[in-house]
């Protein structure tokens, strides 16, 4: 994984997990829905983006970090905010 980390995050989150969250996510973003208030979740996607587009320093993950606030809320799925997030780099 991109060398992003808890403490990079500028935004505060929450760590806890409920019902069915998994914090060890794994592979590429999918179809699963991304809760833009867990930080695991957040992580896990900034992480998994530096790393599939080859981004390697703390401001593109936090260039990554301010897309997914920014993407509209109707873009749900990982992958759906994943190719916003793309698409308005």
């Amino acid at each position: 994984m991109a060398n992003f980390n808890r403490s990079d995050l500028q935004k505060s989150y929450s760590w806890s997990t409920d019902g069915g969250d998994n914090p060890k996510l794994r592979g590429n973003p999918d179809s699963s829905l991304l809760d833009r208030t867990e930080g695991y979740e957040v992580l896990y996607m900034i992480q998994r983006l530096m790393e599939l587009w080859n981004l390697k320093n703390v401001a593109s993950g936090h260039k990554i970090e301010d897309k997914i606030h920014a993407c509209p809320t109707h873009f749900r799925s990982q992958e759906n905010v994943q190719n916003w997030i793309h698409q308005n780099w």
